[in-house]
């Protein structure tokens, strides 16, 4: 997810982040089909011994999803024996970003880790890093084009489907609003037309209103006080980024007297994507409903792991992984590794084993 906070600089920031399958599975595949983290096989490439310099890119820091993110790479680093430089921070501008590839480069690092900004743009940084023999795993956003030895991604796809089922659930008919990221990005994309498809082959009671708002906070705000101001009737919002509408959203709702608890009469009900302490604590107070917890924790532990086997020339095949996931070919052909994201309602919103409630 990408997001950036109410009074930042109106850059358009390009974004942004379940296909958990069980481990079982991978027992009855070949090896080499299986994305293990403990008995990877190399299937091509060159070889190298893992060893020298990796950049990590950064899309932004104004956001509590990355820094957590930011946080977890030293210590992810350090854990998985690579030897990461500082991180640095594109500070949500895709051509910045490509200027900080071409630094690293020329710094002479021998493996990238960056979550893109945007999908398509960071082709021209991917192509600069392959014609340095440099391999790159991209975090949280798949690009469009150009080579990386993996994406670390959860499925933004279920982001979408496990919104439209939670609010189509509690939800009979009426209005419903989908605060949606940039349409420029796969992430929005995906959960917009997830979102879409879902309620209307599952709910066809309810209304799809949308507010396109390009992962921008006041953007946000403003479009959903004038939606408001026209369907103050409307039953429930799905925010495809809470850290960067989720004070916007509740802000405008209790401006106009609409901010009710769970439970309360005209309770709007609002499903997140994200998984920050922020949305939890939201949870905890009945302001939202459910959140997406998007892994901050795992994006950083498997970027770190992916990019130091390839570094080691190892490759991957599709097929279930060691750790609750899949790694699924893209239409482009590139591989993603497809995270767990488990939706964070009032019943778990206390387990321990969410990466958000490890963080302060």
């Amino acid at each position: 997810m990408f997001e950036r906070t109410v009074g930042e600089p109106k850059r358009r920031v390009r974004a942004r982040s379940l296909g958990a399958v069980a481990v079982a599975a991978c027992a009855g595949l070949v090896l080499s089909a299986c994305g293990s983290t403990k008995d990877t096989v190399a299937s091509g490439g060159d070889s190298g011994d893992g060893t020298g310099k990796v950049g990590v890119i950064l899309p932004l820091l104004t956001s509590p999803f990355w820094q957590s993110y930011n946080d977890y790479v030293p210590k992810m680093a350090k854990s998985e024996g690579v030897d990461a430089l500082k991180t640095v921070n594109s500070n949500s501008d895709p051509s910045q970003q490509i200027t900080d590839i071409n630094n690293q480069l020329n710094q002479g690092v021998k493996g990238l880790v960056v979550a893109p900004l945007d999908s398509a743009a960071i082709e021209a940084g991917l192509d600069q890093a392959e014609r340095k023999g440099v391999p790159v795993v991209a975090v949280d956003v798949a690009p469009e084009k150009g080579k990386v030895a993996m994406v670390v991604r959860a499925n933004n796809v279920a982001y979408g489907e496990q919104a439209c089922d939670y609010l189509g659930k509690h939800i009979t008919s009426g209005k419903v609003v989908q605060i949606m990221g940039d349409l420029a990005s796969v992430n929005g994309r995906d959960r917009s037309e997830a979102f879409r498809a879902c309620v209307k082959a599952k709910f066809p009671k309810l209304k799809v209103l949308e507010i396109p708002a390009k992962w921008e906070s006041d953007t946000a705000a403003s479009k959903l006080d004038t939606l408001l101001n026209a369907n103050p009737d409307i039953k429930g919002i799905y925010m495809q980024a809470g850290g960067v509408y989720l004070a916007p959203t509740l802000q405008t709702l209790k401006s106009k007297g609409m901010l009710k608890k769970a439970g309360e009469a005209g309770h709007i009900a609002i499903v997140s994507n994200d998984g920050i302490p922020q949305e939890f604590d939201a949870i905890r107070k009945g302001e939202i409903d459910a959140t997406v917890s998007q892994p901050a924790d795992l994006y950083a532990k498997y970027g770190m792991y992916y990019i130091k086997a390839a570094m080691e020339g190892k490759t991957f095949k599709p097929g279930p992984t060691d750790h609750g996931s899949t790694i699924v070919k893209l239409p482009s052909g590139i591989l993603e590794d497809q995270l767990p994201a488990p939706l964070v309602t009032k019943d778990n919103v206390d387990d321990t084993a969410l990466w958000g409630n490890t963080v302060g």
